[in-house]
């Protein structure tokens, strides 16, 4: 998944790079609102949760209300985007069976309170998050007439 979550963004990247601001941050009726903020949030989400992952990771800035404006860029969200992937990746790489059995604790501030939940299924909840949003991204991307990446799991590239 962690593979997937970076094929999926590396196919996203230019697209959002290509479009005019005018585009990138027209409010669509998402959950978020625009294609910018909708990208943020997802990297704030991936963020947020690495930072509960891997300890070398560190939590956002901005709380969730602020995920969304995180980067008010398309250039400076990028380059965090393809950061945040290669740190995603080098810490699932590093993941062995017997770490599923782990217990995560962590404070959560939409809880306003700490909380302890089994990895595997927290590391199930940061892989659905991420696809949850690039598809509203991808709705919204086809609703201003362009062409979505493919995102079927079974087309991804060997060396993707």
């Amino acid at each position: 998944m962690a593979r997937y979550n970076s094929w999926q963004n590396s196919q996203l990247i230019p697209l959002l790079e290509s479009l005019p601001v005018k585009e990138l941050t027209k409010n669509r009726g998402a959950f978020f609102g625009s294609l910018l903020e909708t990208a943020n949030h997802l990297l704030w989400g991936d963020t947020m949760w690495m930072s509960r992952f891997d300890p070398s990771v560190e939590k956002p800035k901005a709380d969730i209300s602020g995920s969304a404006q995180i980067h008010p860029t398309v250039g400076s969200w990028a380059a965090e985007r393809f950061r945040m992937d290669g740190k995603i990746r080098y810490w699932a790489d590093s993941l062995r069976q017997l770490d599923m059995t782990n217990e995560l604790s962590f404070y959560s501030s939409v809880l306003d309170r700490d909380v302890r939940a089994p990895l595997a299924p927290s590391i199930v909840h940061f892989f659905n998050h991420q696809t949850h949003h690039r598809g509203q991204i991808h709705a919204m991307l086809t609703a201003a007439g362009q062409t979505a990446p493919v995102s079927d799991l079974f087309l991804m590239p060997e060396d993707a």
